[in-house]
């Protein structure tokens, strides 16, 4: 039986992982009693207690946490995005190559992924790695969410029934162009220039699209819609949540909750000859947190990364 520790049970992301893995036999959940939450001491015990500690903290307290890791044996799953450009540490896609997933599953370290960074990712990545489009490439990204990955004060605004009538609007934010998963994306996708992307966040509780529209005329490798929804299924195959919609999928309107509650991401291809839009949509509490989370667990564990996501 494996021990684990969530460091940060109380956000949103640590209780997401705490309820799928406390329904595992094969995993005992060490928790840390109310009074000594903030207790750096009895936090240190438990983190050199467990098998695998998740991180679900604010970056500083992240880093904090670590630095009390002395155990040589403790894996270490961050959720924060303290250490997802670290080059001592694996960025936790397995879907992004074998020799990635290689990685994670020997891998001590490891950093879980940023939900909009998981989607512009999935969708950019293999443009790149098959020459469609140069590193160059001036990318813009839409992004959609629901507020739940917003943190418990903003989640609590949504869900009160005072709340300003601004937040039953669909609103922009990062307008300064300067969204805290943009250096993730750029190092995982090897751009040599960040892309134009400022999210917007919707009255609706969890469920995350994220759109990349290309220009045909300025791909290195001229490519039809067809040509990049067989690359995709090509590139994606054999993977068990990430998948390629087919041309009989595409909807007539693509709504970005259509996989909460899953682990599942789905890339869109649709567009004409002159403009493409490709889209991924996926749980950002799902796949792009706690269950990516969890799946990558199992990979370092050597367990089926399949259960209990």
């Amino acid at each position: 039986m494996f021990k684990v520790f969530i460091d940060g049970r109380e956000g949103t992301t640590g209780l997401q992982i705490y309820d799928r893995l406390e329904k595992r036999d094969d995993v005992q959940l060490l928790v840390l009693p109310e009074d000594k939450r903030k207790d750096i001491k009895a936090r240190a015990e438990y983190l050199n207690s467990a098998d695998i500690c998740f991180l679900c903290l604010p970056d500083d307290a992240a880093r904090e946490a670590v630095s009390l890791v002395e155990n040589p044996e403790v894996k270490i799953i961050d959720a924060s995005t303290a250490h997802r450009t670290n080059p001592e540490w694996v960025y936790g896609f397995p879907e992004i190559s074998e020799e990635r997933r290689r990685e994670i599953a020997a891998a001590k370290r490891l950093a879980n992924p940023g939900c909009y960074a998981t989607g512009f990712i999935s969708v950019v990545a293999p443009l790149i790695k098959n020459g469609i489009v140069a590193d160059s490439y001036p990318f813009t990204a839409f992004g959609l969410s629901g507020y739940s990955g917003a943190g418990k004060k903003t989640i609590a605004v949504y869900e009160s029934n005072e709340r300003d009538e601004f937040y039953k609007a669909p609103r922009h934010y990062a307008l300064g162009l300067a969204h805290k998963h943009l250096p993730e994306m750029v190092r995982e996708c090897g751009l040599s220039q960040s892309p134009i992307f400022c999210p917007v966040i919707c009255d609706y509780y969890c469920g995350m699209s994220v759109s990349v529209p290309l220009h045909v005329r300025l791909m290195d490798k001229k490519a039809t819609v067809k040509a990049l929804r067989e690359m995709y299924a090509e590139y994606y195959a054999r993977q068990n949540y990430v998948s390629v919609a087919n041309e009989d999928e595409i909807p007539t309107f693509l709504a970005a909750n259509s996989l909460a509650g899953t682990n599942e991401l789905k890339i869109y291809v649709s567009g004409n000859s002159e403009q493409i839009f490709i889209a991924a949509v996926f749980d950002n509490l799902g796949k792009g947190a706690s269950g990516a989370a969890i799946q990558n667990m199992n990979i370092m564990l050597g367990l089926d990364e399949r259960v209990s996501i």
